[in-house]
């Protein structure tokens, strides 16, 4: 399919030798979203809850020149302890590699890399988008773009709520694409189950999240999907909690001058801060979700498809 220089975790390349489902798991929120060992938990965490519902993780890392589909326990640690992880998306993934250097993948780069090797499903804490002033510095994520021509499933928690949530919604539907909101009719953010928006779309269950995609390769129509799965409700944190520390972070990287690639890992870092650490409890209790919900999907997908 590809001279992508692709290689396969022992598990991966089994389960597609078996036609089991897998779920692809980017690599950035290692790298660049907690220090060690809490990053290495919470990866194992995560492929451990895609296993037990049912698919095969595949997390996705560009190490040695080679693009890893899968990671065995001991790049997994090796990616863990790598403080100088570039932040990889579309525009520096064949650098990257040419350059035999260790990139985390973000949601665009996982995208790509997931379908090279014939995932379709795909899941993540929460996409990138239009960040907040973008009229000004046209800082919006390349994320946006992937899902728009790169055919593969995005289970996130919404778009992170430091974004303007309304030009991101936007985007996506300039693009045309599909903004499913798993079981509720409201637009998730991230730490919050709502962002008080209306989600274009709304599926109740795995299987029609599933039927969509298959749909969408029938008609011939580019791009993937973003499933907007809501963070449990016993984790998550209000709204009207959130947003006023989500402000004063935001002020705080505007008077400091933090832009382009800087300024998530550092809102994310500073709302860790100022919540106590209960922004990164939430986090990792919507990643585990959304791998959930991608096992279920990459299921449904694997067993329409073998009829």
């Amino acid at each position: 399919m590809t001279n992508a220089p692709l290689t396969f975790s022992d598990e991966v390349a089994r389960a597609q030798a078996d036609g089991r489902p897998i779920v692809a798991l980017e690599s950035t929120i290692i790298t660049h979203g907690m220090p060690y060992p809490q990053n290495l938990e919470t990866a194992q965490r995560v492929e451990a809850e895609v296993r037990e519902s049912g698919a095969v993780p595949a997390t996705i890392a560009v190490m040695d020149g080679l693009i890893h589909i899968g990671l065995e326990q001991e790049a997994l640690e090796r990616l863990a302890r790598t403080s100088d992880a570039m932040k990889v998306s579309r525009a520096d993934l064949a650098v990257c590699l040419a350059k035999g250097a260790t990139g985390a993948t973000t949601v665009a780069a996982t995208m790509i890399c997931a379908h090279l090797a014939g995932i379709e499903v795909f899941a993540t804490g929460g996409i990138g988008g239009v960040h907040r002033g973008a009229e000004e510095s046209f800082d919006i994520s390349a994320d946006l773009l992937e899902l728009a021509q790169t055919p593969v499933s995005v289970v996130a928690a919404g778009a992170k709520a430091i974004l303007d949530l309304p030009k991101t919604l936007e985007v996506l539907e300039t693009h045309g694409v599909p903004v499913i909101a798993f079981g509720q009719d409201d637009f998730p953010a991230f730490w919050s189950r709502s962002s008080g928006l209306p989600a274009p779309l709304r599926a109740d269950t795995p299987a029609e999240i599933a039927q969509a995609q298959i749909a969408r390769a029938s008609l011939g129509l580019p791009g993937g999907q973003l499933i907007a799965n809501p963070i449990p409700a016993e984790a998550e944190i209000a709204r009207e909690e959130i947003v006023p520390v989500i402000e004063e972070a935001l002020a705080e990287a505007d008077a400091r001058r933090i832009a382009a690639k800087a300024v998530t890992p550092f809102l994310l870092s500073r709302i860790f801060e100022l919540t106590g650490g209960r922004s990164l409890e939430a986090n990792i209790a919507l990643v585990l979700n959304n791998a959930r919900l991608a096992a279920a999907i990459a299921g449904e997908i694997t067993a329409a498809r073998r009829g």
